[in-house]
């Protein structure tokens, strides 16, 4: 069992159904963005490119942890350059003032308005805190470095 980066399959084919909306829209009669969550998986998951949905298995457990993990910050539209386009959260995802004993090595994002619909799973070194702060730093929102990149 392992965790392994990657844009989620079902994802790709949802947003040629136009399920999930970054920015404003008006295809599916609403003009709002939805809400969108970060959520920490144990080493041991397997949190993967067929991960379909957000699901509490194999997430983290700890003090000060949430179950479902943090919303993200959204103030970045979606946007387009040399063929390539692109999403960053606008803000780090931050947990402070957590124990997460149990090894840790991956980040889901997923869509909390659409049924909880997976996005991307992103994996970092192994990790484990004790009574203190984890951040994941967001890269530059460009088509070079953003978060989610599609070419």
């Amino acid at each position: 069992m392992a965790n392994t980066q990657a844009v989620c399959n079902s994802f790709k084919t949802e947003l040629m159904n136009g399920i999930h909306a970054f920015g404003t829209t008006v295809v599916r009669a609403g003009t709002t963005k939805d809400t969108f969550k970060a959520a920490l998986f144990l080493a041991s998951a397997t949190i993967n490119k067929t991960t379909t949905t957000y699901s509490t298995t194999g997430e983290v457990t700890g003090t000060g942890y949430t179950a479902g993990g943090v919303t993200v910050t959204n103030a970045n539209a979606p946007a387009n350059a040399s063929d390539v386009s692109y999403w960053t959260p606008s803000a780090s995802f931050a947990w402070t003032t957590v124990t997460l004993s149990t090894a840790f090595d991956c980040v889901l994002i997923y869509n909390n308005t659409q049924g909880d619909k997976a996005v991307a799973a992103y994996t970092f070194g192994s990790q484990t805190v004790t009574a203190g702060n984890f951040t994941i730093t967001m890269p530059t929102n460009d088509q070079t470095t953003g978060l989610l990149r599609l070419s």
